[in-house]
């Protein structure tokens, strides 16, 4: 279980990490572990609980899709431990594990979005240039255009970690604001 909880937090990519998760990972390899041998030492006992578990349902919705990997994982290794299949429990935890590490193996560049508001096209073309000749990549995502303003969101990858081309920026004439957000690919709904 504490090698399970280890991976998750290792390959989490979403929003929020949340601990309590991975102390549920742990706690449910136990349960599922005390479970099974509860079950195999009585045959009523065991009947009693599938009757029991089949009235049981998670209410807490999954918000990552990768997170039922790891409760799937954390109850069959529970399952795997009391059947006594000790070998087949490590071996495969750590095979589960390594490509679970490789598989979500995050991307050096890190991706951000800068939200500009402008008062002109001027300024969002002025902005737009000085912005394509900091950055190694440029790509408009959204454009808003009023009556008086120009707003614009563009995914960026930096050429290097430093972020003070944004001051510089925002001090263009015209140019009413610029954020720069971290930005890793998803959106939340």
């Amino acid at each position: 279980g504490l090698f399970i909880f280890l991976i998750y937090r290792k390959t989490y990519a979403g929003v929020m990490y949340s601990s309590s998760f991975g102390v549920t990972l742990v706690g449910l390899t136990m349960i599922s572990t005390f479970v099974i041998l509860a079950v195999t030492s009585n045959v009523v006992l065991s009947l009693g609980m599938v009757g029991a578990l089949s009235i049981v349902r998670f209410r807490t919705a999954i918000k990552e899709p990768l997170d039922i990997t790891f409760l799937f994982w954390a109850i069959a290794a529970g399952i795997v431990l009391a059947a006594g299949m000790i070998p087949l429990a490590v071996f495969g935890s750590v095979f589960i594990g390594l490509v679970l590490v490789f598989a979500n193996k995050k991307s050096h560049v890190a991706p951000y979005m800068v939200v500009l508001h402008c008062a002109n096209q001027d300024a969002e073309k002025h902005a737009m240039d000085f912005l394509q000749a900091k950055v190694k990549k440029c790509v408009v995502k959204s454009k808003t255009v009023r009556a008086d303003a120009v707003e614009l969101n563009a995914e960026i990858r930096l050429q290097d970690e430093n972020t003070g081309f944004v001051n510089a920026l925002s001090q263009i004439p015209g140019v009413e604001s610029a954020v720069l957000v971290s930005y890793n690919g998803e959106y939340m709904g």
